[in-house]
């Protein structure tokens, strides 16, 4: 199996940075794509940064300029920057990645189990 461990939410004031970390162990031949994604009370869960094949990186128009994604290969860990917070960025935000497990046919999509940001006005 795969786990997705998230780790680095909290509360901030806003302006406030915090780095979230999404570490991935279990089976793992490769994996293709990893992103942050969010999901505000009362609201749809939805993409904030991504990468997808080789280095491609995708981001939400709402955090463009203020929130970088990273990740270590060696570690199959990503990374999340954000910087500048405001209050609309108070969400759980969840890990996913799409992984091609060893033995298998195909690959499969993992998510974390979410941390809570929360920005303080």
């Amino acid at each position: 199996q795969v786990q997705l461990v998230e780790s680095g939410g909290g509360l901030v004031q806003a302006g406030g940075s915090l780095r979230l970390s999404c570490a991935a162990s279990g089976t793992i031949l490769s994996i293709k794509s990893m992103g942050w994604y969010r999901q505000a009370p009362g609201k749809q869960r939805e993409l904030v940064a991504a990468f997808s094949s080789g280095d491609t990186t995708t981001y939400a128009d709402s955090v463009k300029g203020r929130f970088t994604i990273s990740r270590d290969n060696a570690k199959n860990t990503l990374y999340l920057q954000m910087n500048s917070l405001k209050p609309e960025d108070t969400a759980v935000y969840y890990c996913n990645a799409r992984v091609r497990r060893l033995f298998a046919t195909r690959e499969y999509d993992y998510w974390g189990q979410g941390t809570q940001v929360t920005v303080s006005s």
